[in-house]
């Protein structure tokens, strides 16, 4: 499996962003996909993920302003971050689990920078 993430920038607080991770080869085996993110000098937190029916979880400090969603015709899972926080600012990861409860594909990085 193969994670291809995109759509990190730069923006003002109260501004949105969508992040977009494109999935290639072995996608019949993910079960989840998720992000997550490391702010500087922290450590990597789960953001959100979402279940092959649709099932959706949130960290507490995101609920409200971040939507996660998946498009499986496309193989492609989003992230809707609005009303952005200075503290949201971080590198954010797709990741993906095809075998157990963890996650073991993960994307490249996407750096999310919100300024105040």
């Amino acid at each position: 499996v193969q994670l291809q993430a995109s759509g990190g920038g730069l923006v003002q607080a109260g501004g949105s962003l969508r992040l977009s991770c494109a999935a290639s080869g072995s996608i019949f085996s993910i079960n989840v996909m998720g992000w997550y993110r490391q702010a500087p000098g922290k450590r990597r937190e789960p953001v959100a993920g979402i279940t092959s029916d649709g099932t959706t979880t949130y960290r507490g400090s995101v609920k409200g302003r971040f939507t996660i969603s998946r498009d499986n015709a496309k193989n492609t899972v989003y992230l809707q971050m609005n009303s952005l926080k200075p503290e949201d600012t971080a590198v954010y990861y797709c990741a993906a689990v095809t075998q157990g409860e963890k996650y073991d594909y993960w994307g490249q990085g996407t750096q999310v920078t919100v300024s105040s």
